[in-house]
């Protein structure tokens, strides 16, 4: 490493995922309240006091980055698949007012961090989308940037409502609301297609296919708090469960990694379902003893990714430049 390759030129916006995971797992324990009493409220409040903190070196930390190395922040902005990650910023401050909300800080300050994540949230949105004007040249959209990181600008607008509601910013929550159902099936399908046309994103990326639950069990605790029918819930439930399943099935390979940044890409997908399940859940219902494996489930994986992120900070195995995957051509068969 040379004395210009410094671990803070390494902090790359993905980062932010550390945030998001810590604030999903707060928000699920928070729902778990109904059915395990006040001390998951404690909890909660614990869990959503550490992401602050998280957030809190992140931000300065980055603001180090961009003023001693200018030329990695515009890297991150022209390449296909890290530009995505610019978009955990915006979200992991709308989360981190969802989580105040929800533990009953509804203040100005709230407030005010909510709408700048909102709106900033929303800026990044049309910002990633404008590059598809420029089809697959000068930084467009190519097969390369089709990965479940590009749900991360788009689908982000669906959290809005989570602590706007509450804020008393319902109709804006609402139109925000609608602009991740616009996108969020088009990019299922551009992703879906990419598998099929250039093949699976490079393997350190492989833990993002988790990402795949999030819009669902988003959409379905977002819709509910904007006053949606529990049946809708339901069926979004339904839709995550069963992505659940799906990225399962490439757990084995998931496993078999050396852990990096990605696999934070994890922990904010089964967050937002285990606390979806828990809001549909009943006590004494089987629906609770899922929710509560789901909980059990989601607390054990963000434990072991927090040791795993201090050991690869300790060993120097994380802020370092990220390896070249070579990009294969899709091959048609006659």
């Amino acid at each position: 490493m040379t004395s210009s390759d410094t671990p803070l030129k390494f902090l790359f916006p993905g980062w932010y995922a550390v945030v998001m995971g810590l604030c999903g797992l707060a928000l699920a324990w928070h729902r778990a309240v109904p059915l395990m009493g006040e001390l998951a409220g404690a909890v909660a409040l614990a869990i959503g006091a550490l992401a602050g903190a998280v957030f809190a070196v992140l931000a300065v930390a980055t603001v180090l980055r961009g003023q001693r190395h200018p030329e990695a922040w515009a890297e991150d902005r022209r390449h296909p698949v890290r530009h995505t990650f610019i978009a955990t910023l915006p979200i992991a401050m709308i989360l981190l007012a969802t989580v105040a909300s929800a533990l009953g800080e509804r203040g100005v300050t709230v407030a005010a961090l909510w709408w700048l994540g909102s709106l900033a949230q929303l800026v990044v949105t049309v910002w990633v989308l404008a590059r598809w004007w420029r089809g697959n040249q000068m930084g467009g959209l190519q097969w390369a940037s089709a990965t479940p990181a590009l749900f991360i600008p788009v689908v982000g607008n669906v959290l809005v409502p989570l602590a706007g509601v509450p804020l008393g910013f319902a109709a804006w929550s609402a139109a925000q609301f609608g602009v991740g159902l616009l996108f969020w099936p088009v990019v299922q399908v551009l992703i879906v297609v990419r598998i099929a046309i250039q093949g699976l994103w490079p393997e350190r990326l492989r833990p993002t296919t988790f990402i795949f639950i999030a819009p669902p069990a988003v959409v379905g605790l977002s819709a509910m708090q904007l006053g949606a029918p529990a049946l809708v819930g339901f069926g979004l439930w339904g839709m995550a469960l069963f992505s659940l399943a799906w990225v399962a099935t490439q757990a084995r390979q998931i496993v078999a990694l050396p852990f990096g940044l990605p696999h934070w890409g994890m922990s904010f997908p089964l967050a937002a379902l285990t606390a979806l399940t828990l809001r549909l859940a009943e006590p004494g219902a089987p629906m609770a003893v899922l929710a509560l494996a789901l909980l059990a489930l989601t607390s054990l994986l963000i434990a072991g990714l927090v040791l795993a992120t201090l050991r690869g900070l300790r060993d120097g195995s994380l802020l370092a430049p990220e390896p070249v995957a070579a990009v294969q051509a899709a091959v048609s068969t006659p």
